[in-house]
């Protein structure tokens, strides 16, 4: 189906309309080969709170933005190249259902959806995208991604010196490398992580030391999952590692909305949906039952 979709004239007024919703604030999405396979609404978690999020999957690349108006304008538009994304299933326990981390190279964050079946869809077709392109490109899966941050209000104490107590003064620091919380006297030095950034990054000292002695200097520590998950246990609620797009200017209300389904316009059963649906899907944030309960 996303083959017969491309170059087609419905595909092209689709691209078209997710376009005018960034207005001039968002890059053209229209390429040659370009499809437009799903849209919906994410809760995604930020460094500070989880945030309603419009996300936009294409046959290659995944596109999110902050939700101005709800199915008519959004900003802050993030593209992330699907041959760089790797997907994990984050299992539900009493505070968190139905998420699962999005990883690349230069930016991971944890997102949930409203149910579990929506979070099947999205991950499977998010899936079979990523297959579909590295299988025509004949490149190999990434196996380096950046860390997800464990988000602020995980973390009241240093992470490492379990002393320093987080106050308006004592600002809390992220370690590029692990994505844990740390006081300054802890990550006082920075790396050159080149998959990140072209410019050297604060890493909490245990990182440092690694990083240091690794043989291939400059490359990701092959232990920083192992790190990540043991400094924080990540909780199911990393942030997002970039913190790029932690800001409150686009709380828009979408809860207010009514609920609507993720669509998937590479489905059968949505080849005939109407073209007025186009560009205003949306699903609304996980319910306080789905969603952290530290929001």
């Amino acid at each position: 189906m996303v083959d017969r979709l491309v170059n087609s004239e419905l595909n092209t007024r689709r691209i078209a309309s997710v376009e005018s919703c960034f207005g001039s604030s968002g890059v053209p999405l229209a390429v040659p080969g370009r499809v437009l396979v799903g849209e919906g609404v994410l809760t995604k978690m930020c460094r500070k709170r989880p945030k309603s999020r419009q996300f936009f999957l294409f046959n290659d690349i995944l596109v999110y933005g902050n939700i101005v108006i709800g199915k008519k304008k959004y900003n802050k538009q993030h593209i992330m190249p699907l041959e760089e994304v790797s997907l994990e299933s984050i299992p539900d326990n009493q505070q968190y259902r139905n998420g699962w981390y999005i990883r690349t190279t230069t930016k991971s964050f944890v997102v949930y959806a409203a149910t579990s079946t929506e979070k099947q869809e999205w991950m499977a077709h998010i899936n079979k995208c990523v297959e579909d392109l590295l299988r025509k490109s004949g490149k190999k899966p990434v196996e380096n991604h950046a860390a997800v941050w464990v988000p602020d209000a995980e973390a009241s104490i240093c992470m490492h010196c379990k002393k320093t107590q987080f106050t308006f003064v004592q600002r809390r620091h992220h370690c590029r490398n692990c994505g844990a919380v740390v006081c300054a006297a802890c990550s006082s030095k920075k790396f050159l992580l080149p998959q990140q950034s072209g410019k050297a990054l604060r890493v909490c000292d245990a990182c440092y030391e690694r990083l240091r002695h690794t043989p291939a200097s400059g490359e990701p520590d092959p232990d920083t999952d192992a790190t990540e998950r043991s400094a924080g246990k990540l909780n199911a609620s990393g942030a997002d590692s970039s913190n790029d797009d932690d800001t409150d200017e686009d709380t828009a209300s979408p809860a207010a909305e009514a609920h609507d389904e993720p669509r998937f316009y590479g489905d059968n059963s949505m080849s005939s949906a109407p073209d007025d649906s186009i560009g205003s899907a949306t699903t609304t944030p996980a319910t306080a039952a789905n969603a952290p309960n530290n929001c």
